[in-house]
C-alpha cells in the first residue's frame, strides 16, 4: 500500500482497511451533484406513469427501472435504476471521471477497472430494506480488491434508511447466501442476529461517498422519514481482479479501465466462494423477497 495518495489521507486509508469502509465528504462537485439529483428526479416523475418495471432493457434484457410493490402514481416507489451510466452522460461522467475514482485508486492501487453501477433509492413511504449480506458472493473475483462506492445523492440519516455495516467483517469469512439450497441473497438467521448486534450506521451529507470493501457485511432498513434516501453505487476493482461469475448487472462498459492501465494477468488469492444464482427480475430486491410492482 502506497503511503502517498492523491486524495485520501493516510487516516482514511487506515480506517478503510481496519473497519472495511470509510466515508468522505464532498466526493463530487456541487455541479455534478445537482445534475445527478436532477436526472433522478426526472426518472421519479416518469415512474408515476408506470405500473411495473420499465425502460430500455439492460444488455441481459431486463427492465432498466424497478419499482416496489407499493408503487402508485401518487406515491412513487422507484427503488432501482440499473446501470444508469448507459443512459445518462452525467452518470457516466461521474462513474469514470469524478474524484471517487481517485479515492478508489488510493485504496487498491493505480490500475482500476469498472464493474457495474446502479441507483438504489428509498423514497418516502417506501418499504425497501436490504438484508445482511456481503457483495463479494454476488460478484466474486480472483482477488478481493473490489470496492463499492456509495455516493449519497441525499442527506442520509438513520431515519431515512442509511447503510448499516458490521465493522471489520471484511477480514472474516465469506458467508453463504444460499439457504437450504436456495439463493436468498442474504445470510442465515443466526448470522443476521450476530451482525445486528455489531451494526453501525453510515450517515452523511449529500455529495459524500462511503467506500466499502466488497467483503464487508451490510444491510439497511426502510425509510421511515419524509425525505428521500438515494445512492448512486459504482463498483470498481483492481485491474488484475478478474470476475469468476457472470456480472449480476451486466453492462456494455464492464471492464472499462477508469484509472491507470489494463492488467495482462489475473492475480489469484486463496479463497473459496460459492457461485451466485443470477437474478432474472429487474433487481436483486426480489431475490431477497421484495416483489416488484405489477400491472395486474
Amino acid at each position: 500500500m502506497n503511503s502517498k495518495t492523491n486524495i485520501l489521507s493516510d487516516a482514511d486509508i487506515a480506517t478503510f482497511w481496519q473497519e472495511g469502509y470509510v466515508t468522505v465528504e464532498n466526493a463530487v462537485t456541487d455541479e455534478e451533484l445537482k445534475r445527478l439529483q436532477g436526472e433522478f428526479t426526472d426518472w421519479v416523475a416518469e415512474s408515476r406513469g408506470h405500473t411495473e418495471p420499465w425502460g430500455t432493457p439492460t444488455v441481459d434484457n431486463r427492465p432498466r427501472f424497478d419499482i416496489g410493490a407499493e408503487h402508485t402514481s401518487g406515491n412513487p416507489a422507484l427503488r432501482r435504476v440499473n446501470n444508469p451510466s448507459e443512459i445518462s452522460d452525467t452518470y457516466m461522467e461521474v462513474m469514470r471521471g469524478s474524484a471517487v475514482v481517485g479515492m478508489v485508486a488510493d485504496l487498491i492501487g493505480p490500475n482500476i477497472k469498472y464493474h457495474h453501477c446502479k441507483i438504489n433509492s428509498k423514497l418516502p413511504g417506501n418499504n425497501t430494506v436490504v438484508h445482511w449480506h456481503q457483495d463479494f458472493p454476488y460478484t466474486p473475483h480472483t482477488n478481493d480488491d473490489v470496492v463499492t462506492a456509495l455516493l449519497m445523492l441525499d442527506d442520509v440519516t438513520e431515519e431515512n434508511g442509511c447503510l448499516l455495516v458490521a465493522p471489520g467483517t471484511h477480514r472474516g469469512a465469506v458467508n453463504s447466501l444460499f439457504q437450504d439450497g436456495v439463493f436468498t441473497g442474504t445470510v442465515d438467521e443466526e448470522t443476521t442476529r450476530e451482525l445486528a448486534r455489531q451494526e453501525v450506521p453510515v450517515m452523511g451529507k449529500a455529495g459524500s461517498v462511503c467506500l466499502m470493501h466488497t467483503r464487508l457485511q451490510h444491510s439497511s432498513r426502510a425509510n421511515k422519514s419524509a425525505r428521500s434516501r438515494t445512492l448512486y453505487i459504482c463498483v470498481y476493482s483492481a485491474a488484475d481482479a478478474v470476475p469468476i461469475a457472470r456480472n449480476p448487472m451486466p453492462s456494455r462498459f464492464e471492464g472499462l479501465i477508469v484509472n491507470g492501465v489494463a492488467s495482462p494477468v489475473a492475480r489469484m488469492i486463496p479463497l473459496e466462494v460459492e457461485l451466485p444464482a443470477q437474478p432474472k427480475s429487474a433487481s436483486f430486491f426480489t431475490v431477497q423477497g421484495q416483489q416488484s410492482a405489477t400491472s395486474d
